[in-house]
């Protein structure tokens, strides 16, 4: 013991470290600051942790190249000890950092903790926010798996529609002008090097501000922020009634993080990680990608929207609420803190959350993607059992159009319902159709032969209202 003590003083000695990290763990904070409201934070922090040791252990072994990259992460899970456990901590990890960064920012926002002296405070954990989705999409893309490339493809087409530099924009993202090698290098460098650097220095700074400035006490109703006269009267109730950070405050931090990792570490056990998709192909489109859940709702978003209105919502719908939230600290840095006297915040953050569940709830549905599953067309809503119509029908269930379009009840919703459209199109505008595709359809020109594309127009043309079809109580 005595050789621990003496080794340990003449290190403390040369470098000093417990001398300058102590007076910042014990610090004072405000009294009611120690309190369960206030571990989502750290609890933050513990998730990066832990998705930087279980990143560092898969990148031994995965290898980041388009070729290689599915066996080397069906390899890790199926055949290296602890692999399949490794890569549940890993995924689960990164549900766990999003779930408690949106639980940390919306307790900063309820308790109006952004407002004078803390503006920096909100724009660098805004940051951290936007960091940590590129962290989590970037790491479903290295997955490589039919999923990831499709989802790359939705980003490179969102980022296509920026006016001006929109090109250059999805080619700096894909690594060229197609999904390839390139952009699996590209997505493994954002994903393991500069995305984390930028983490861990924007924590760093996040971290000295809640040093700097102290943490936020929780708010009171009736005592508004003055920025005159804020920080005087912080100094003295911390100096009052203050607290040390440790331990007396930081025992919860350290408690509840230790749930969060043990739950990851259950789930991991008992669940694993997600299943890999089919391979990578993108030519495939037959594909169903199936995004990770806490993107399931944008995917929902984007699907659902009014095709008129994509390119706008697309690329200023995150514009703008990116620039409200840098901005809020600055429109509102002073008055009333308490969610009680703030009634429009407890509806703002009501609505956000009811949107984005309802979204969430359409997304896991899936109405706006294939249906697989779509129970195939009768010979009574064919209108025939012979001839080019039925053969028509017959195509138009095996050749996936089933999937996307709805005829008399049956079918997918992605695509637009052609019970009626022999009303709208002429034969050779359904066959032009067929064969080039359309706004989210792929052309089946090279797949069809002339007689399969001929009765395939030949039966969507007898889908008239003047053909009545018998009613259908058979969709899926």
């Amino acid at each position: 013991m005595k050789f621990f003590n003496n080794a340990w003083n003449w290190f403390e000695d040369r470098t000093g470290l417990m001398g300058a990290v102590w007076p910042i763990m014990t610090h004072a904070v405000p009294k009611n600051s120690a309190s369960w409201f206030y571990v989502f934070g750290s609890a933050t922090m513990f998730a990066f942790l832990l998705q930087v040791a279980t990143g560092v252990t898969l990148a031994f072994m995965y290898v980041p190249a388009a070729g290689d990259a599915y066996q080397s992460l069906e390899f890790i899970t199926n055949q290296t000890t602890f692999g399949r456990i490794v890569r549940g901590l890993h995924n689960w990890g990164a549900s766990a950092m999003i779930l408690l960064v949106g639980l940390h920012m919306i307790r900063v926002y309820m308790t109006a903790s952004y407002k004078f002296p803390r503006e920096m405070h909100w724009i660098s954990g805004v940051v951290l926010l936007a960091l940590t989705i590129i962290m989590a999409f970037s790491g479903q893309v290295v997955r490589w798996d039919q999923t990831a490339v499709w989802s790359t493809i939705v980003a490179a087409e969102q980022a296509g529609r920026i006016p001006f530099i929109g090109t250059w924009v999805a080619d700096f993202l894909i690594g060229g002008d197609t999904i390839g090698g390139a952009t699996l290098s590209r997505m493994f460098a954002y994903h393991v090097f500069i995305v984390p650097a930028l983490l861990i220095i924007f924590l760093a700074f996040h971290l000295y501000l809640v040093i700097k400035n102290g943490i936020s006490e929780f708010p009171k109703a009736g005592e508004p922020v003055d920025p005159k006269t804020y920080r005087e009267k912080y100094e003295a109730s911390v100096k009052r009634d203050g607290v040390p950070f440790w331990p007396v405050a930081a025992w919860r931090d350290m408690v509840f993080g230790f749930i969060v990792i043990t739950t990851i570490l259950l789930i991991a056990v008992i669940i694993g990680p997600p299943d890999l998709g089919a391979p990578p192909n993108p030519s495939n489109i037959d594909a169903l990608p199936v995004p990770d859940w806490y993107f399931i709702f944008y995917f929902a978003f984007l699907a659902l929207m009014p095709p008129p209105m994509e390119t706008v919502l697309m690329v200023f719908g995150p514009l703008l609420v990116g620039l409200l939230l840098f901005a809020l600290p600055f429109i509102s840095n002073r008055g009333e803190r308490s969610p009680l006297r703030r009634p429009w915040a407890v509806a703002m953050v009501a609505l956000t959350i009811g949107s984005i569940s309802g979204l969430w709830a359409i997304g896991i549905t899936s109405p706006w993607s294939p249906r697989f599953h779509a129970e195939p067309l009768t010979v009574e809503i064919i209108g025939a059992d012979s001839g080019p119509v039925y053969r028509g029908g017959e195509y138009f269930n095996d050749k996936g159009c089933l999937y996307c379009h709805t005829i008399s009840g049956h079918g997918g919703l992605r695509g637009p319902n052609l019970t009626y459209i022999g009303d709208r199109l002429t034969t050779n505008e359904l066959t032009w159709r067929i064969m080039n595709g359309g706004l989210n359809m792929p052309g089946f020109g090279g797949t069809l032969t002339n007689d399969e594309l001929s009765d395939l127009a030949t039966f969507l043309k007898t889908r008239k209202h003047l053909n009545p079809q018998p009613s259908s109580s058979g969709g899926d």
